[in-house]
């Protein structure tokens, strides 16, 4: 019965648009959840830092709940025995939907789509670090150590670089149009059959609260969340809670949520990756970087009062006059990159 029953529910998510899905926890167990447009481009942050020696780190990413996309943050975690590595989830594009396909504790770091995680799951395994009898040691050249003293320590840039597939847009998610063109290997699904063990109750919790977090949402923070990244699951829930308590998420929200399209908001996910691209290399200095993200921030604030004017929607026109705007951004980073050096800021 149990089985006729979930095939049910397979069938339903399958066919259903724009989603079929649970009610908040999302399935990390085979696909449970079918959404009928993809997920946002995934946020650029940075690592926070690790706070005891033994936690290992799971990446963010995009859930899908009642009020569509949003973002739960990366976050560093106990894992749930020794031995054991964390395989991200990812979205996958199959049978005209994107299916989201969950996580695992498993002795390898399985296939999670070729999606780049970054910090060690750069597409391709996990080069964060490796169990070395019962304890794990961190690779210096992934980790972000922080003030904490961590004595199992060892660098090795070379296995990042084999394992890392180059995504200068952020995509997160495996096949369709615009995804990543990547398939398991033989190795890999050899390691999808072995023992597995399903997210701890700190992560399922964990998610929970990100999903009751309305600055998570996509449909709000257009790919910025208000926390892209925690230290550890505590700290987080406390925020998130707070969050909940002053500004939950409303009906208009879950409605807005669930008809959003983050199309507009890869491209300023993508703009902003170029000015950060740039102000790393010397192309664009900080006082210009300021500029072109003060511009980027207009245009989010832009989109977001057009669609807030329009129950969440853009129109045609709204269309047309956020990429104008895009297409003057685009420019003048171009502009700025193509002009190298950049002009010497004055020290006060």
């Amino acid at each position: 019965m149990a089985s006729k029953i979930l095939r049910k529910i397979m069938i339903a998510a399958a066919l259903s648009v724009p989603v079929a899905l649970l009610p908040v926890a999302q399935a990390h167990a085979g696909i449970f959840i079918s959404v009928g447009f993809a997920p946002p481009a995934l946020p650029v942050y940075v690592q926070p830092p690790l706070p005891a020696p033994g936690y290992l780190w799971t990446p963010g990413y995009w859930g899908y709940g009642d009020a569509g996309y949003y973002w739960v943050p990366g976050v560093w975690v106990e894992p749930p025995t020794p031995g054991f590595l964390w395989t991200p989830g990812y979205w996958g594009f199959a049978g005209g939907v994107y299916g989201w396909h969950g996580g695992y504790w498993g002795p390898h770091v399985g296939f999670y789509g070729g999606v780049n995680y970054g910090f060690g799951y750069g597409g391709i395994g996990f080069a964060g670090g490796e169990w070395r009898g019962g304890v794990f040691a961190y690779n210096r050249a992934v980790a972000n150590f922080g003030s904490v003293h961590v004595t199992n320590v060892y660098e090795n840039r070379t296995i990042v670089q084999q394992n890392t597939i180059i995504n200068n847009t952020h995509v997160s998610y495996n096949g369709g149009a615009g995804g990543i063109n990547r398939q398991a290997s033989s190795q890999e699904q050899q390691f999808a059959n072995e023992r597995h063990i399903q997210p701890t109750a700190n992560q399922t919790q964990h998610q929970n609260f990100a999903a009751q977090d309305r600055s998570q949402l996509a449909s709000v923070n257009h790919g910025r969340p208000g926390t892209p990244a925690a230290s550890n699951v505590n700290s987080y829930h406390q925020v998130a809670q707070q969050r909940a308590a002053s500004q939950p998420i409303s009906a208009a929200d879950r409605s807005a949520g669930q008809s959003y399209r983050p199309s507009v908001n890869q491209r300023e996910g993508n703009q902003d990756q170029r000015i950060a691209n740039g102000e790393h290399s010397g192309a664009i200095n900080s006082r210009q970087a300021a500029t072109d993200n003060q511009r980027q921030a207009n245009i989010d604030r832009q989109v977001a009062n057009d669609r807030s004017a329009n129950g969440g929607h853009l129109t045609q026109q709204e269309h047309q006059q956020v990429n104008h705007e895009q297409n003057k951004a685009s420019r003048q980073i171009s502009n700025q990159t193509h002009n190298k050096p950049a002009p010497q800021e004055k020290r006060k």
